[in-house]
């Protein structure tokens, strides 16, 4: 399973790394005066999510969005608020710009309902990804693409069982986030033993720590610690040492330093959504629905994960991680 895992890792990182050389290319030919790979008229496509700067897994969901827009010819505008209603707003402004399409996260759906389906009713094409899977088509978006939260806790629930752990903490950094609660949901769905929600201040790294630390420290029957998102999963490890714990670590999402956890065997195993793909098609799929009015999914989503990597796929990720768009 881990080699059949590995192939479709790199395989589909090989795809990724050819679409990430055209997009490469075509920006050098731009830059010299060039054209686009496309002959069609100059679309226009924005990104609104809930989350953004300074976090690697959106800096690899807008790589994949930009170079798909120099692909395609299409100018990408990319904007984000971790307030839901400052997010709401922002998706009103590109109502208001009448953009061609629309790509939106809904993290906090009843906050954007209202203004995304206003969007496609205005005739904005609309795709969601990442987050707000069961309430895509509610919004009026014509696909979501990202992984199923729910089934993606439950394939790490599964990897708990098989490594003997009876005791996990699902660390909650973003209340109100529901893929997250999903991602825990799916965790409880299918693990033997006991799990418990710590949430936690996600803006502060000191105060995740000390509050995973305290944990630990009181419950020494905690023997895992399941982070949801690659930047907590380092600070999980932190938590542990200094605690004296032995709390294996795992964690949804994948940027270097989680890498370099599997190498060491500091973090036991990750979850892949592969967010480069999540944001390549989006803008690929609604530039083909201007021009061709195709789409996948056929309602249904377009799923991009969940892979489970472990230190035996390490090596084989670094090159593309180091690269961005793993």
């Amino acid at each position: 399973m881990v080699a059949a895992v590995l192939t479709l890792a790199v395989s589909l990182a090989g795809c990724s790394s050819t679409g990430g050389k055209r997009a490469e290319e075509e920006r050098a030919r731009q830059a010299a005066g060039g054209s686009a790979a496309v002959d069609t008229p100059r679309w226009t496509v924005a990104m609104v999510t809930h989350s953004g700067d300074g976090d690697t897994f959106w800096d690899i969901v807008r790589s994949g969005a930009e170079q798909a827009a120099v692909k395609d010819n299409i100018e990408f505008l990319y904007s984000h608020d971790d307030d839901a209603g400052q997010q709401a707003q922002l998706v009103q402004a590109r109502i208001d710009q009448r953009v061609d399409g629309l790509i939106v996260t809904l993290a906090k759906p009843d906050a954007l309902r209202d203004v995304v389906r206003k969007a496609a009713d205005a005739g904005i094409p609309v795709v969601t990804i990442n987050s707000g899977q069961a309430h895509s088509a509610d919004v009026g978006a014509l696909a979501h693409i990202g992984q199923d939260e729910v089934t993606a806790g439950e394939a790490v629930g599964t990897e708990l069982n098989e490594r003997g752990r009876t005791k996990a903490v699902c660390l909650l950094h973003e209340q109100g986030n529901v893929g997250h609660e999903e991602r825990c949901e799916g965790v409880r769905n299918t693990f033997d033993g006991t799990l418990e929600s710590l949430y936690v201040d996600g803006t502060s790294m000191p105060s995740v720590q000390s509050s995973l630390e305290a944990k630990l420290q009181s419950d020494r029957a905690v023997d895992s610690v399941v982070a949801l998102g690659a930047p907590f999963a380092a600070t999980a490890v932190r938590a542990a040492e200094q605690a004296g714990s032995d709390a294996e670590i795992a964690t949804f999402d994948l940027n270097s330093q989680v890498v370099d956890g599997l190498r060491d065997g500091g973090i036991t195993f990750a979850v892949d959504q592969q967010p480069y793909l999540q944001g390549y098609e989006a803008v690929d799929l609604l530039w083909l629905y201007r021009y061709n009015a195709t789409m996948l999914g056929g309602g249904l989503p377009v799923l991009t994960g969940p892979q489970i990597l472990t230190g035996d796929d390490a090596e084989a990720l670094a090159a593309y991680t180091e690269r961005g768009t793993r």
